[in-house]
Formats: structure tokens, C-alpha cells, sequence
């Protein structure tokens, strides 16, 4: 077997393992060794809800009127909008419901959202703070699935799941995509942490939080520090809020080249959990689930190089050029239509899998360029 015939079914193993064979692995270990969080419908902690914002007076009332409305003890909870900068009308309106117990930290010269947090969180009263975004709305009973998981002690942090809301085949390839996540996680939940949480519904107890860095992605590095300190970091399948899928393709590919830059420099910077003497399977999972899907889509190039240069080895290597050549075009030509029929889903998702794959490559580079974040601004839906 030549070097390039090497290449080719190493580049196939690598993208099998990160989009399906990781998540199949990790549910069959959790088959053979589940530890689910022991939970109790009687566990009502206080809970501190942050409202991350930076100018979303479009969303604001309803995510702050979906807050009110939560089957939770209106005395156990405090719900506070942390407002970075906002020169629109978020704050304004957030003052309106001041009377309803709703507080506003608003914070002056757009500091970014990690900077913000790390003033909201010593100032809350809860001894579990859940951190969500304006246009995330909650199902009802959210907050109590999400207590019911601290009643067990080893549990420091739960997080739950979006469901996107969009009429298009845009938004299905992104819930399918969101499904996949969620399996794998629940997977990994079930064995000891999951890797990551939803940044738009997760709950923390307080003491375990640390001061983040100002380029610090808030959803993944808390989840490590939690598991840093003894504590797993788990998903509650019941947890779920609603979005809208983003309507900007554009603004949503940077998002996504932004959140792998950040995500990639926490990889570096917390790189000791990758130690399978020091946190066992977890650093496995780690290297799994982030780590091999940020090289994958190198290694896609890898794949589609030595399929064209093998091309004329055999009639198997000319179908699958074939092949990509229709991945290509179905890509290329990114349908939207909200008819939904088969067309529509098979093209939106091969462009949303090669807008991913490309984000990340994007993400590197602005890695390796030294490039970092620490404001965001919403994505307008």
C-alpha cells in the first residue's frame, strides 16, 4: 500500500470518527457504564438568571416576558439583564419591568461578554446561576429540570439544548446538526461530563465559578473549570429554549469562524485537561470531540486531493470524484426554498456541512494570526 492510498483511508477514518464514530463510541460506553446525575423534584435552589444583551430591543421584552412566565419559585429566583454597552433601547425597556423584580447591570464602554460576566456573577444572589442570551426563550419548566439535577453533589453544572425555529431547509441542516450535538453530549453525560455546554441555557453552581479572561468562550471554558475542580459537567435531555435560525449567512460563517478561534486558543490555554493520568476519560472525550473536529476539515482536503489524484487508479476513485463534484454543486447552490422537499434538504445541508468545515479553517487562521475576540455582536434574525 503506497503513501497516497495511506492518506486517503486515514483522511476517511478521521471524518468518520468526528462526525459519526465518536458519538456512536461514546454511546456505546455509556450502554456499559452509565452514571446518570441522581435527581430530585424537591431540589429548589435559589437561581440567579443572566440575560446576556448588547443591543437587542428587537427581542428583549419577550425574552425578559418568557422569564417571568417560568414555573419557578418567584421568590428563589432573581432575574437580571446584563446589558454590555447597549446604546439602543435594552436597557430602557429592561428598566420597564423593574417593578416585576427585574433587574438591569448595565455596564459602560461595550467591555464584551465574558468581562460582563465576570461582574454579574459575584453580584448575584443565587446559589445557581443560569446563563442565557436575549433571544433564547425558555421552556416553562427549565429552570425546575435544571435544579432538580444539583440535588446530586457531584453535579456542578447542567445545560440543556436549543431547538431551532425556521421554516427553510437552512434552519433543518442546523437542527440536524444541533441533534448530533445533543446525542453525542447525553452520551458523554452519562458517563461522567459532557464537553461543552449550550451557551444560550446553562446552569452553574456559583461558588465553582472562576474569573474567565476577556477572550475566554465563556460555554466552554466554564464546563472545563467545572470539571477541573472534581465536578461534572452534565446535560439534562428535558432542557430545551427556542431560537430562531439566523437569516444572515454571512454574519453566521463569521460567528462560527469567531467561535473556533476562540475555542481553539482555550484548547491551548487548558491543554493540562487533555492528561488521561490526571482526568481519565474526560481527556479523551476532550480530544474527541473538539480537538479531532477542528483537524477534520483538513483532512477533508487531504480526502479530496487523493481521490482526484487516484482518479485514474480505478472505476471506484472516478465515482467518488464523481461524487464530490455533486457535494460541490449541491453546495454551491445553497437552496433555501421553504418547500422543503428532498432537493432543498440534501443541498442545504452538503453547504451547510462545507460552510462549517470552511469556518473552521477560517477559525485557524485567525488563530494562527494572533487574532482575538472579546465583544460579539448579535446576528440580527
Amino acid at each position: 500500500m503506497d503513501v497516497l492510498t495511506i492518506l486517503f483511508w486515514l483522511s476517511i477514518f478521521v471524518l468518520f470518527y468526528a462526525y459519526a464514530g465518536y458519538p456512536l463510541l461514546v454511546r456505546l460506553i455509556a450502554f456499559f457504564r452509565a452514571n446518570a446525575p441522581k435527581r430530585s423534584a424537591s431540589h429548589l435552589p435559589s437561581v440567579t438568571l443572566l440575560i446576556s444583551a448588547y443591543n437587542e430591543e428587537a427581542v428583549i421584552e419577550d425574552k425578559i416576558r418568557n422569564s417571568l412566565a417560568l414555573r419557578y419559585p418567584r421568590d428563589l429566583l432573581e432575574i437580571v439583564v446584563v446589558s454590555d454597552g447597549s446604546d439602543d433601547g435594552t436597557a430602557q425597556i429592561a428598566r420597564g419591568f423593574a417593578g416585576q423584580g427585574v433587574r438591569l447591570n448595565h455596564y459602560e464602554g461595550r467591555i464584551g461578554k465574558t468581562a460582563c460576566l465576570n461582574k454579574a456573577v459575584p453580584d448575584s444572589n443565587g446559589d445557581i446561576i443560569v446563563f442565557s442570551d436575549a433571544n433564547a426563550l425558555y421552556d416553562a419548566d427549565a429552570l425546575k429540570h435544571l435544579a432538580e439535577n444539583f440535588a446530586d453533589p457531584g453535579v456542578g453544572l447542567v445545560t440543556g439544548y436549543t431547538r431551532y425555529a425556521s421554516p427553510d431547509s437552512a434552519g433543518a441542516s442546523v437542527g440536524l446538526y444541533a441533534a448530533i450535538e445533543k446525542f453525542t453530549k447525553q452520551a458523554e453525560s452519562e458517563i461522567g461530563s459532557c464537553v461543552g455546554a449550550d451557551g444560550a441555557l446553562f446552569a452553574l453552581r456559583r461558588q465553582l465559578y472562576r474569573p474567565l479572561r476577556q477572550t475566554d468562550i465563556n460555554d466552554f471554558v466554564i464546563p472545563l473549570n467545572v470539571v477541573r475542580q472534581g465536578f461534572r459537567a452534565v446535560l439534562d435531555e428535558r432542557v430545551f429554549c427556542v431560537e430562531q435560525a439566523a437569516g444572515d449567512t454571512r454574519a453566521e460563517f463569521r460567528r462560527q469562524v469567531r467561535i473556533t478561534n476562540r475555542t481553539l486558543r482555550a484548547l491551548f490555554a487548558n491543554r493540562d485537561l487533555f492528561d488521561p493520568v490526571r482526568h481519565g476519560l474526560f481527556a479523551f472525550q476532550l480530544f474527541s470531540h473538539k480537538a479531532v473536529k477542528f483537524v477534520a476539515p483538513f483532512f477533508f482536503i487531504l480526502f479530496i486531493v487523493c481521490t482526484v489524484l487516484q482518479a485514474g487508479r480505478g472505476s471506484g476513485y472516478f465515482l467518488l470524484l464523481l461524487a464530490m463534484a455533486g457535494f460541490g454543486l449541491l453546495a454551491a447552490a445553497g437552496r433555501r426554498d421553504r418547500r422543503r422537499n428532498v432537493l432543498d434538504r440534501l443541498s442545504s445541508l452538503c453547504g451547510t456541512f462545507a460552510a462549517a468545515n470552511a469556518a473552521i479553517i477560517g477559525g485557524w487562521f485567525q488563530f494562527l494570526k494572533g487574532e482575538r475576540y472579546t465583544t460579539w455582536t448579535p446576528i440580527k434574525r
